[in-house]
């Protein structure tokens, strides 16, 4: 019996000698606790910081997207107006090019005018001209063949 009493003399001080004792599995425990609620809060600090950086990111590109969205407006708006004036100017032109072309033709049609007046004068002159010369002549030719007709019978 002094073995079996040896033995678990033994096995009691093994059991002693390796498992904690009740202030240690507590004072482990309250560690453990600490530790997680340390954990806890720097995950939660964390997630704050991350989510306030997230935020201030978002608001940034919200800003940033608003103000290219506005220079967007803006350049369109310019070019729609450059547009105009081009158009405009493009307008002006064709009608100050319209306007010379219609003087242009007026003037020709004046030159013409003029020149089929100068040919009609001339004309009338040449007309003139000849009438004053051909009648004669033919009254003359008239009265000849006339008295050639008076001495033939």
């Amino acid at each position: 019996m002094a073995s079996l009493s040896e033995v678990v003399a033994e096995s009691i001080a093994n059991i002693t000698r390796t498992s904690v004792t009740k202030s240690d599995f507590e004072k482990s425990i309250y560690t453990n606790k600490v530790d997680f609620a340390h954990v806890r809060s720097e995950i939660q600090m964390l997630e704050k910081n991350d989510f306030a950086l997230l935020r201030s990111d978002i608001l940034r590109l919200n800003t940033e997207t608003e103000k290219f969205r506005t220079r967007m407006v803006e350049d369109l708006r310019r070019v729609q107006s450059n547009v105009r004036l081009e158009l405009s100017l493009e307008k002006g032109r064709i009608r100050d090019e319209q306007s010379a072309q219609e003087l242009k033709i007026k003037e020709a049609d004046s030159v013409i005018d003029t020149e089929v007046a100068v040919l009609r004068t001339q004309m009338e002159t040449i007309q003139w001209e000849l009438f004053k010369t051909l009648f004669p002549l033919f009254c003359a030719a008239g009265a000849l063949f006339f008295s050639y007709l008076r001495f033939v019978k």
